[in-house]
């Protein structure tokens, strides 16, 4: 019988399936990636640096690990991405009755296409908040539906779709986007009210999803494809705190993190951007 996995270390009756009021699920998925592979990996690393980060939290002044955070069962085993959607897209539906709050972590974008549409199927008139350094609008790739480079596609053709921090894209995908809704990064640079912008494109209920390219690779290498001229720390954190404190975010995903052997910054990223969305979302509400 395995042993139960702790996020952050701490034990205790609030971590129960039953009694937590957040669920971090691992999708550790890398089927469909094309070039720097790991994101299987992700998930392991992500739990070893979420050990040894401290846990109260400055800017909101609380401890929001005490809401309790239930870690879930992997989802893996997959044998094509149609499984793992299948899997995936079932077992968020399920949870979605509980009535707590899910949290998924990847895995590899495509893990992101099956959450989506059970949140987007329990939620009227859902956006969807996407921050990446690529489009990933293709309707499919090298013969699936459920490629990395389709993670979005679905979400256009049924939700409030609104991408900030795309860098990256094939011509083709120009068909599927909705240009009004999508802040490139060079426009970003060039626009000081491009917060304002996307929160006045989002409707009240937003599903976040995080591609960790959408950071500079200078402060998070450990992506598939870390593209140059990503978000700074501050710069996406401080916009995520206006989204969850004006917005009712329902639930989110962070996904592409490649551990980097002798290199645990990335990681650590990854577990501080976690923990900070669970602070906002929990605590900087009640301030």
């Amino acid at each position: 019988m395995k042993q139960p996995i702790y996020y952050a270390g701490v034990e205790g009756e609030q971590t129960s399936k039953e009694q937590a009021k957040i669920v971090l699920r691992s999708v550790p998925y890398d089927g469909t990636s094309t070039w720097g592979k790991g994101a299987d990996k992700g998930f392991g690393a992500f739990l070893d640096a979420s050990e040894n980060m401290e846990i109260y939290d400055i800017e909101t002044d609380s401890e929001v690990v005490n809401q309790g955070v239930y870690v879930a069962p992997e989802l893996s085993g997959f044998e094509t991405p149609e499984q793992m959607f299948e899997a995936v897209y079932t077992d968020t539906k399920q949870w979605l009755q509980t009535g707590k709050y899910i949290t998924t972590f990847g895995g590899e974008h495509s893990i992101s296409i099956g959450v989506i549409k059970a949140f987007y199927e329990h939620y009227e008139n859902l956006s969807v908040l996407q921050i990446d350094a690529h489009a990933d609008l293709r309707p499919n790739y090298l013969g699936t539906d459920y490629n990395h480079a389709c993670a979005l596609y679905d979400a256009s053709q049924n939700t409030n779709l609104v991408q900030v921090g795309i860098r990256s894209m094939d011509a083709s995908e120009k068909m599927h986007m909705n240009k009004a809704k999508c802040f490139f990064m060079h426009h970003i640079r060039e626009d000081e009210q491009w917060p304002m912008a996307v929160r006045n494109e989002l409707g009240e209920d937003v599903y976040l999803t995080i591609d960790l390219d959408g950071f500079d690779p200078s402060i998070c290498p450990g992506t598939g494809t870390p593209e140059p001229g990503g978000f700074y720390w501050y710069e996406l954190i401080n916009f995520l705190r206006d989204v969850f404190t004006t917005k009712n975010v329902v639930g989110f995903d962070i996904v592409e993190l490649s551990p980097i052997e002798g290199n645990k910054q990335s990681e650590f990223l990854a577990a501080k951007l976690y923990y900070k969305l669970l602070s906002y979302q929990f605590e900087l509400k009640k301030k």
